[in-house]
């Protein structure tokens, strides 16, 4: 079996290992929604991974609600993505563009609209903002004479995403945003093509990933799920049902990977709620899938020996360690993150992680 060292073709993309850094929110954008110089070093000290998939990144105004996020709707997002994009390259580094639409996550403070979702629903809690955390606000439904123009959206976003020089584009289909509020049946209580049926609820994920691979080829086209338990309010009721039925569907139109961040049962960053959904979509999904949630190297390398995975995406880790492939290998100590600068917009918590010295 492979180690975590091994290289892996994922689509287009030969990755020299398979230590990828998973997305990870980090909120030093400007209030533009436009990536900085900070952002350009943050990036490129991690650039050892196999395969870097961007923060979130926001499609449109429309489903853009979290404050000093990302955006690639515009020329000059796309200016500030192609100086990392210049410099991770140049480090030797690859990496992906994650498209995000947030749903009903997004707070009007934020976006200056309504949210839309799958239905006439309220995310649970309380939105970031910049005015401090306020009450989410019901989202209107989507009209199924919007869905063209949602459609056009993450098409424009692909481009962008291209002309800023990324490798590809992950579609952020996980984690209680717009897709898998489609997805999943206690967010879903639509009676038209996008909800009821299990392949109805899919198919919104399957017309997006179909326009991105479309726009970009589907060997440069990824996708996200959280299959196992709560996120942001979102579940459903036959995991293993739904989210078998939606690799297949991923897995006719070919994608380069599909990621899953599921939590165990014992998770430290949210928990699983039933036993691991992945092996029902390994089963029905013909490419490489990489996990993630709560992975160490050891673990890691478990999944990988066990046939359960093809590559495993670190987040937390990669945060405090920039230069984590490098402290695998020679089995150096891994330095605590500090969650109370995970979005403070400063260069603590951020670009100050040192590499290691051995």
């Amino acid at each position: 079996m492979p180690s975590l060292f091994d290289p892996i073709r994922l689509g287009a993309i030969q990755a020299p290992n398979r230590i990828l850094m998973a997305p990870l929110t980090r909120g030093r954008n400007t209030r533009e929604f436009v990536p900085t110089p900070m952002m350009v070093e943050y990036y490129t000290q991690r650039a050892s991974a196999g395969l870097i998939i961007s923060e979130a990144t926001g499609i449109s105004r429309q489903g853009m609600g979290w404050p000093y996020g990302p955006g690639i709707w515009n020329s000059e997002q796309t200016a500030g993505w192609r100086a990392i994009t210049e410099s991770v390259h140049k480090a030797g580094g690859r990496i992906i563009c994650q498209l995000w639409h947030m749903g009903r996550i997004v707070h009007p403070s934020v976006s200056g609209t309504q949210p839309v979702s799958a239905s006439a629903t309220t995310g649970p809690g309380a939105a970031h903002t910049y005015e401090g955390k306020q009450p989410y606000v019901e989202a209107r439904p989507l009209r199924v004479d919007e869905m063209p123009g949602l459609l056009d959206d993450y098409r424009a976003a692909t481009r962008n995403a291209m002309e800023a020089g990324f490798d590809g584009v992950q579609v952020h289909a996980a984690n209680g945003y717009l897709i898998d509020q489609f997805l999943r049946d206690n967010s879903n209580f639509r009676d038209d093509a996008y909800g009821g049926s299990i392949p109805n609820r899919v198919r919104l994920l399957q017309e997006v990933t179909q326009a991105v691979a479309d726009t970009v080829g589907a060997d440069r086209t990824a996708v996200r799920l959280s299959p196992n338990g709560d996120t942001q309010g979102v579940n459903d009721s036959d995991p293993y049902a739904l989210f078998a039925a939606a690799a297949a569907a991923l897995s006719k139109i070919g994608i380069a990977f599909l990621e899953l961040r599921e939590p165990g049962k014992d998770g430290t960053f949210g928990k699983g709620e039933v036993d691991p959904v992945a092996p029902a979509i390994k089963a029905a999904f013909n490419g490489p899938l990489v996990l993630n949630s709560d992975y160490g190297q050891a673990s890691g390398q478990a999944a990988l020996d066990e046939g359960r995975a093809d590559a495993i995406a670190f987040g937390r880790t990669f945060l405090a360690n920039p230069d984590l492939p490098h402290r695998f290998a020679k089995s150096i100590p891994l330095a605590p993150d500090v969650q109370a600068t995970w979005y403070s917009q400063g260069k603590e918590g951020y670009i100050d992680y040192p590499a290691a010295i051995s």
